[in-house]
């Protein structure tokens, strides 16, 4: 078992590479921003592999503060790309 979780961890992260090319070469921002959402999804999931291989709850924690931190990354996206981004201070 413990090899089929590396094995989907390596496949993880050559997806998570191919998201890398995206973010670098994108043509847009919001492609650039589907590549950091794509980022940190494909991390939290190989940390959440990688903490059960190992049976380290401190990584499943990490993973998941990950996921948190790339969620609001998003909302700030998007919040910065709306045109009442401004906040009230007209």
């Amino acid at each position: 078992m413990t090899e089929f979780l590396l094995g989907s961890a390596c496949a993880i992260l050559v997806v998570v590479a191919v998201g890398l090319v995206r973010l670098l070469r994108g043509p847009g921002e919001a492609d650039r921003m589907m590549a950091v959402q794509l980022l940190g999804t494909g991390s939290t999931a190989v940390m959440l592999i990688f903490g059960a291989v190992i049976r380290q709850p401190a990584v499943i924690d990490v993973a998941l503060i990950v996921a948190l931190l790339s969620a609001f990354a998003g909302l700030a996206f998007v919040r910065g790309i709306s045109p009442n981004s401004g906040g009230g201070d007209e």
